[in-house]
């Protein structure tokens, strides 16, 4: 499968430096598709992407972190204007290029010129009919498009020793019937099937009529495993979200978008960082979403966690943020947790379960969302608050306390795995709180927490307190929070 050029030594020596042996990059978002299980947002604006000199740094950048291979993504990659040198600049720089792409502008002159860049490519192809085909990609003429592709990749010589090409299909109710059928006939060819369930963001939220159950997905990676060691001698377990592959991209890879944001991958949309900003080596260095992911065996949560297959799999991290907005937790799309949501955290979550905190102080109700350093908490003023004054005013006092327990309630969550202790914390000082406006009985407030800075177990802590859009409170506080000394502070 794509990837196999990265060995499990090279896999946990990554993980275990911080170095890269790929990335994932966006040229542009640009795309002349609509296909309906896309990631990226129909009608995404793309004004202000990356220059062609900001993309060759990055790559550069990369090189230097221990990329071998640069994943270029979309968008649509061949209709970038600048696709066939930046192919040249990667090859030039002793890096591998792997390519996904729709078919558009592959002519016999560009295949021929993929071949000789030796530019591994991943043609994107879900279906034999063309109605199908043209319905899944949004656009009349995909289907022959895609066929023209093909045919001119072939005759240009792929795929050969050192000319990889795949294809790339996604798994769905529309091309359910024919799935065993095309990985056979690719197969027969010796070309790559690169197949995979379908993440559920982007354009596929708003075609869930795509969507298999899981026992079905469960059933078709059978018999596709069964396909492959009986016919091919290719032994592999089914799991999800690739058949025949596994998914730990987060130990050795990272994507960079279109606008230099720095990403997980394109399924855990959570910005921990901007290239525009800062190194890449101090964006990877730095993140706590990255550090966490990388350690998967000690922080992913639920079932996924205690699973038999945890040393070598965590589900897909793209479909588990996706559906709980928790990039930790446990694969909802695998089939072993079929009958296990409810041990599945999914935000929001009552804040109860992640503070000491409990009434009359208690004063978070809902944590909502983590990000990298960020956590939004909600809290609804009652009448009956220890911290609601006679004329229904919240007291001053309530703002640094729902700052404190925000930072909490964050600190609280990222301690809900297996090997972490009870979580404990102190609240030791605060500074600069400015209370711009006061909250009334029945008001529901927004409490926005950046954690600053980190030194061991202490930390700064940013946060604001909004009703709606309206600013309220903003201030820092500084906290110690306890962690497990065995691991290095995230």
């Amino acid at each position: 499968m794509i990837g196999e050029e990265f060995t499990r030594t090279d896999v946990e020596e990554a993980a275990r430096t911080g170095h890269l042996l790929s990335m994932e990059i966006e040229f542009s978002l640009r795309c002349n598709y609509r296909c309906e299980y896309c990631y990226v947002e129909q009608d995404t604006d793309t004004t202000g992407e990356l220059t062609p000199d900001e993309i060759r740094d990055v790559i550069l950048q990369a090189k230097e972190l221990g990329a071998r291979k640069i994943i270029v993504l979309g968008g649509e990659p061949m209709i970038y204007p600048h696709i066939m040198d930046m192919l040249a600049f990667i090859r030039d720089h002793g890096m591998h290029a792997e390519m996904f792409t729709n078919g558009t502008h592959v002519t016999p002159e560009a295949a021929r010129r993929l071949y000789d860049l030796g530019v591994q490519v991943v043609l994107k192809m879900n279906s034999f009919d063309e109605a199908i085909q043209d319905e899944l990609a949004g656009v009349k003429g995909a289907y022959r498009t895609i066929q023209h592709a093909f045919q001119n990749l072939r005759a240009a010589g792929f795929p050969s020793e050192g000319h990889l090409m795949a294809v790339s299909t996604i798994i769905c109710a529309l091309n359910l019937p024919e799935v065993t059928r095309l990985w056979q006939w690719l197969r027969d060819q010796g070309i790559t099937p690169y197949f995979e369930i379908i993440t559920p963001q982007g354009n596929a939220r708003d075609n869930n009529g795509l969507e298999v159950d899981l026992p079905t997905l469960h059933k078709v990676f059978g018999e596709l495993s069964e396909i492959d060691r009986t016919r091919y001698g290719v032994n592999w377990d089914p799991q999800p979200p690739l058949v025949g592959d596994r998914c730990l991209r987060h130990q050795f890879s990272c994507l960079v978008s279109a606008f230099g944001a720095v990403r997980p991958c394109v399924g855990v949309t959570i910005p921990v960082g901007n290239v525009r900003e800062r190194t890449l080596a101090e964006i990877l260095r730095d993140s706590e979403v990255v550090g966490d992911l990388r350690r998967y065996k000690s922080t992913i949560r639920g079932p996924c966690s205690t699973c038999e297959k945890s040393a070598t799999c965590y589900g897909c991290r793209g479909a588990a943020y996706q559906m709980t907005g928790d990039y930790l937790a446990s694969d909802p799309l695998c089939w072993r947790n079929a009958g296990r949501e409810a041990e599945i955290m999914t935000l929001p979550v009552d804040a109860g379960k992640l503070i000491p905190q409990r009434a009359p102080l208690k004063v978070a109700d809902r944590l909502i969302s983590v990000g990298e350093r960020v956590a939004v908490v909600e809290s609804d003023i009652a009448p009956d608050s220890l911290f609601v004054r006679e004329d229904g005013t919240l007291d001053p006092a309530a703002y640094l306390e729902l700052i404190a327990q925000a930072a909490a309630a964050m600190n609280g969550f990222r301690a809900t795995r297996r090997d972490s202790p009870e979580p404990e914390g102190y609240l030791l000082g605060a500074r600069d709180l400015e209370i711009l406006d006061l909250a009334h009985v029945g008001d529901t407030l927004s409490v926005r927490v950046f954690k600053a800075t980190r030194y061991g177990d202490f930390g700064i802590i940013e946060g604001k307190v909004l009703r709606g859009e309206t600013l309220l409170a903003k201030g820092e506080i500084k906290v110690w929070h306890k962690t497990d000394a065995t691991k290095p502070a995230a």
